[in-house]
């Protein structure tokens, strides 16, 4: 039994490894690459000598690129969660409202407090957490009805959202609008730091609870048999996907479909055990960011478009083939 246990964990260990392995890589080129490019095997001559190129790695690039993994790696790995929740997987943080939430969140706390930046994470997270707390008032409801109403919350607060936006003056105006569809541009080690220890605390807690997104899996009655706790269950993968979504969001803006894009992938790959799914939605999330990020500000060098305009443009016609074969199915 133990070594059939073995052999069945392999694909996931090397889906793991090989993403362990493309994470580095697009974290290299991405910081190689830029209105200013610095070869990567410049990289030691450069840090070693100071001066103008090593500025630039460390005080933009570098922090740059980890803070679009960290946003990435974070909305893939809630939105992987959210979809054992709600068992579906046209399940991501922007459809059922948090990323919506959370920028909402970010975006009155700037308006209201605009020399406290370092308040945006926190306003994020309060946003995106009360979305998850009316959502789980709701968790003895099926899955379906949880998702119709995620649906209409996100909605409801794109419409909001439009409205704080066009009370806010330009410049400022521009910028919110700029920030809302995904941008890594102002990027710091504060940033960083702050953004990684908020999800390496809900993601240390999603993956206590993998065992029993696995049960759920089978449905809510045999998870129930199994002794589940469903409704607790869906609480707290809601207030924990609510955290790294919030600072996500904070942190890099709403990209969208980052969260359907990975997991998809991976469930096609090597299967649906929330063990092994989440760190990877992780990994490939974190890769997809940065390299979407990557195209976005040197397709039009100078100029620099929304990461989530790609990411959208990607995930959106997924999106639209995930509804038909769910309809299929139904």
């Amino acid at each position: 039994m133990r070594g059939s246990a073995t052999l069945a964990r392999r694909p996931y260990a090397r889906a793991l490894a090989l993403l362990a392995l493309l994470l580095p890589l697009a974290l290299l080129l991405a910081a190689s690459q830029g209105a200013y490019p610095i070869p990567l095997w410049e990289f030691p001559q450069a840090l070693r000598e100071g001066g103008e190129r090593a500025a630039v790695l460390w005080n933009i690039r570098f922090p740059r690129v980890v803070l679009a993994a960290l946003v990435g790696g974070g909305l893939a790995m809630a939105a992987a969660a959210l979809q054992g929740v709600f068992r579906t997987p046209l399940v991501e943080p922007g459809l059922v409202g948090m990323g919506g939430a959370a920028a909402l969140g970010a975006l009155l706390g700037l308006a209201l407090w605009p020399s406290l930046p370092w308040l945006l994470p926190l306003f994020a997270a309060l946003g995106a957490f009360a979305l998850a707390g009316l959502l789980s008032r709701l968790a003895h409801r099926e899955g379906p009805v949880l998702l119709l109403v995620g649906l209409a919350a996100g909605l409801t607060l794109g419409a909001v959202l439009g409205i704080v936006q066009f009370m806010v003056h330009d410049p400022q105006g521009r910028s919110l609008s700029f920030w809302t569809l995904g941008s890594f541009a102002g990027a710091s080690w504060e940033g960083v730091a702050l953004t990684a220890s908020l999800l390496l605390l809900s993601g240390l807690a999603l993956l206590r609870l993998a065992h029993f997104l696995n049960a759920l899996a089978l449905g809510e009655e045999e998870a129930f048999h199994l002794g589940v706790p469903v409704w607790s269950l869906r609480r707290r993968v809601l207030a924990w996907s609510g955290l790294a979504v919030g600072a996500a969001v904070a942190a890099g803006g709403n990209v969208a479909f980052v969260g359907l894009l990975v997991p998809w992938c991976l469930r096609r790959w090597v299967g649906s055990d929330y063990r092994f799914l989440l760190p990877g939605s992780f990994l490939g999330g974190a890769a997809l960011a940065v390299l979407a990020d990557l195209l976005a500000r040197t397709l039009f060098a100078p100029a620099e478009l929304p990461v989530g305009l790609l990411t959208t443009v990607l995930g959106g016609p997924l999106f639209l083939y995930l509804v038909l074969r769910e309809g299929r199915h139904a």
